[in-house]
């Protein structure tokens, strides 16, 4: 609900495409930046300790974005400013999360975690534009930024009420510039992490800005409004919940390169043609293969980089994994809000669309020679084993 009031709310401010693209910059630049520091922090410290911490800061600055909203002070450097103090919050909660899920369900049901997590998001991804779109038409933007602030109290009160198993962190005389430098090594030593982590970095910056231009979408090609806006972002929703569903019915994590691949190449066709629809109702279906293959080349990759990681490096890995994901897309955020101003947004997406789907051809083209080096490091981590990049990846 959040994300879509935020959107609306600078473009009903502005009316500028490149504006939304700034905004978009200013809420994830900060997880490109500050992520490495999360990664060593849920590394070194206890995971559910950071993650209860993020959370109350987020509950913090929605509440102040509603409180401004509501009582129409609001201004676009408001929403900047809280945008980019978000973003850094974010930068230190992705990281812990993902580690995370690991201590609480182990490694065995690991896959099947990260996909029912993703389903239990997208759900709400699907549920939230709609009602964010209802509420915004006949009430305003506010009240969706503090329903938002008002959740987190549910989120906090079940983290403190979860039992784990007691786990140690790493303690390492190491400083935090060793341990980042030892995270970017191990993936540099290692093909795998390496061209994973590239596709979804390269995806993340050509062809997610497709978001981050819906209100234009909505609006002057589509004619639809808020509530149209809401109808698109559900419909994406209803297509990532169906992804996730799916993965979450896979059983082991064999083929997950081929469904990396083609679920990329499907990513960048549907939203070719989702780029050029100017029927509201054919451009709801369009977008819901498009929410479809996104999660599942995202989930897949997220599941394979869990999957092969040595437990001591999980929190920096996911950091780099964040920073790929949602630290590129303010960098295409802002390329697409440029590129829109100039180009007409429909052409922009198509452009970054087709990018995507040439990057699937190539990492299907080197899906062969990655596989046995992925088997080596999945059953390395499965039999407990840590040895260094450089002897698992011989």
């Amino acid at each position: 609900m959040q994300t879509v009031a935020q959107s609306w709310l600078v473009y009903r401010l502005t009316g500028s495409s490149l504006l939304l693209g700034l905004v978009g910059f200013a809420s994830q630049i900060p997880i490109l930046v500050v992520a490495p520091l999360g990664g060593i922090v849920a590394d070194r410290n206890n995971r559910r300790r950071v993650i209860i911490a993020t959370q109350t800061a987020s509950m913090i600055l929605s509440l102040l974005l509603a409180l401004l909203t509501l009582t129409n002070t609001v201004q676009v450097w408001h929403i900047f400013v809280l945008a980019i103090l978000l973003g850094a919050v974010n930068a230190f909660d992705i990281p812990g999360r993902q580690a995370f899920l690991v201590e609480m369900v182990g490694r065995d049901d690991l896959m099947n975690a990260i996909a029912l997590n993703s389903t239990s998001f997208n759900v709400a991804r699907t549920i939230g534009p709609v009602i964010a779109g209802i509420l915004m038409a006949q009430i305003g933007e506010g009240w969706c930024f503090l329903a938002n602030g008002v959740s987190y109290i549910a989120v906090i009160a079940g983290l403190l009420l979860m039992r784990l198993p007691s786990s140690s962190q790493r303690r390492s005389a190491a400083s935090p510039i060793a341990h980042i430098i030892e995270g970017f090594c191990f993936v540099r030593q290692t093909g795998p992490f390496r061209a994973v982590l590239l596709l979804v970095g390269l995806v993340s910056l050509v062809a997610m800005p497709y978001t981050i231009l819906m209100p234009i979408f909505a609006d002057r090609i589509l004619h639809s409004g808020a509530r149209g806006l809401g109808m698109l972002m559900c419909a994406t929703g209803v297509g990532a919940v169906l992804g996730a569903l799916t993965l979450a019915a896979k059983t082991g994590v064999h083929g997950l390169g081929r469904w990396i691949a083609l679920s990329c190449g499907g990513f960048g066709l549907s939203l070719i043609l989702f780029a050029f629809s100017k029927n509201f109702l054919l451009s709801v279906m369009l977008l819901v293969p498009v929410g479809f293959c996104m999660m599942v080349q995202m989930a897949s990759s997220n599941t394979l980089i869990q999957a092969m990681v040595p437990d001591e490096l999980r929190g920096r890995l996911m950091a780099l994994y964040s920073m790929m994901f949602m630290g590129m897309a303010p960098m295409g955020a802002l390329l697409g809000g440029a590129l829109a101003n100039r180009l007409d947004a429909p052409i922009t997406v198509a452009i970054g669309a087709t990018v995507a789907m040439g990057s699937a051809g190539l990492f299907a083209l080197r899906l062969p020679k990655m596989r046995m080096k992925a088997g080596r490091l999945i059953i390395a981590q499965a039999k407990g084993c840590s040895d260094p990049p450089e002897k698992m990846t011989a």
